[in-house]
């Protein structure tokens, strides 16, 4: 057998041709654009639907619904979809749904979930411990409430951000 010929690194054939598919159109975090995390009426009918069940996901269970591994900037992008369905939940004077997302470590939404939830309400109090999970037991109800009710809205439906 004949050995192989080694290859210049600048040589054509160690040039990778860019590739110009959708999925490749990246966020700071290095996750797609075309990702289903950037879906927003795909995620938001996941809340809903955990909601009319009266059941929370785990940041690593919401993104497995979407089909994908947890990373720490999936994560991230998944909070800034959240924070969209979240805005757009409160214009149409729905209740929120990202407190549904919590870490599987203590049932708790995460910080960004807090200090969103601080500037919208002026809560000052604990984001972790008894206070902090009779705070998320109550905003978690509401959204049960609402979503438990067959004349909510339809969760396909894609709110009007304005």
């Amino acid at each position: 057998m004949a050995p192989r010929a080694r290859r210049r690194p600048g040589s054509r054939a160690n040039r990778r041709t860019p590739v110009s598919e959708p999925d490749r159109i990246t966020d700071s975090d290095g996750v797609s654009a075309a990702s289903p995390i950037a879906d927003v009426p795909h995620v938001r009918a996941l809340l809903i639907e955990a909601a009319r069940a009266g059941h929370v996901l785990s940041y690593a269970g919401a993104l497995g619904r979407l089909g994908l591994a947890f990373s720490r900037p999936k994560m991230r992008a998944l909070c800034r979809t959240l924070d969209r369905i979240d805005a757009d939940a409160a214009a149409a004077g729905e209740p929120e749904l990202a407190v549904l997302v919590v870490r599987a470590s203590d049932g708790l939404p995460g910080q960004g979930w807090w200090t969103g939830h601080a500037r919208d309400t002026g809560y000052a109090g604990a984001w972790t411990g008894p206070e902090a999970a009779d705070v998320i037991a109550r905003v978690q109800a509401a959204a049960f409430a609402f979503w438990s009710q067959s004349s909510g809205p339809d969760p396909a439906t894609p709110l009007d951000s304005g």
